[in-house]
């Protein structure tokens, strides 16, 4: 069993500890920042004799030194530039080369979508260009609206969503296009495979075989027959009815 010798050294700190301290104590753990005039009243004018520059109020020393009249070096004026391609792919994420967002005036001008009506004029390489182009302009959009989110300007999202609206527009009416032809190709598929006169099984040279009804024929005697037919109807015509003559003398 252990001993109570070693145990009264900490009761003793601890009654310490819990003693008032006098005045005469309390005024030597007097912290340097108490209002007592003795310590509060500074021994220099800014109670720091290694004063220097300021750097956070810009301000010189408030008493002279031996490098006061000795300018302060300034910094180099100098920009590292990097060689940029203007022509770069990686360009077509943001609105123009070297700009990273557009303006919200700058965003609404665009045009209107285009219509189904209109894309069913187009080749399927003009159809196929248009839709990368769409691709492109929704990935500028989407790089405009990360940034002001990124950087929480506030202001500018309405104009990027509805130039986006317009553009999601195009690209359906594009599909509706392609659709639309899928199934004409489709239907003219079905009516080839049922005409004797079409071959979808052969060579790029052997599908259409127009000899199927066709014979052959003397186009020179048969336009010669044509020839005769009308030259017998002119001959065998009757004269026109003129109507009742009315002789001139009797009107007045």
């Amino acid at each position: 069993m252990a001993s109570a010798f070693p145990i009264r050294p900490s009761l003793n700190r601890a009654l310490r500890a819990r003693t008032v301290p006098t005045l005469s104590t309390a005024s030597q753990n007097l912290a340097y920042f108490s209002t007592t005039a003795s310590q509060c009243r500074r021994k220099t004018k800014d109670n720091n004799r290694s004063r220097g520059v300021s750097s956070l109020y810009r301000s010189g020393p408030r008493e002279p030194l031996s490098m006061s009249g000795i300018p302060l070096p300034k910094p180099r004026d100098f920009k590292p530039t990097a060689p940029v391609d203007n022509s770069h792919g990686l360009w077509g994420f943001f609105p123009e080369p070297g700009k990273a967002l557009w303006t919200p005036e700058e965003t609404v001008e665009h045009g209107r979508a285009w219509t189904v009506e209109e894309l069913r004029k187009k080749s399927w390489d003009d159809l196929h260009s248009l839709w990368w182009v769409c691709c492109r302009e929704r990935n500028m959009l989407a790089t405009s609206k990360n940034f002001l989110e990124r950087e929480k300007i506030g202001f500018g999202d309405h104009e990027i969503d509805e130039r986006d609206a317009e553009v999601r527009k195009t690209m359906r009416a594009i599909k509706h296009t392609l659709t639309e032809r899928y199934y004409t190709w489709q239907d003219a598929v079905e009516v080839a495979a049922k005409d004797p006169e079409i071959n979808l099984q052969g060579g790029p040279d052997e599908v259409y075989k127009p000899d199927q009804y066709e014979d052959d024929v003397d186009w020179e005697e048969e336009l010669a027959k044509e020839e005769a037919q009308k030259e017998a109807l002119a001959t065998t015509a009757p004269p026109k009815d003129e109507g009742p003559q009315i002789e001139k003398a009797t009107l007045r």
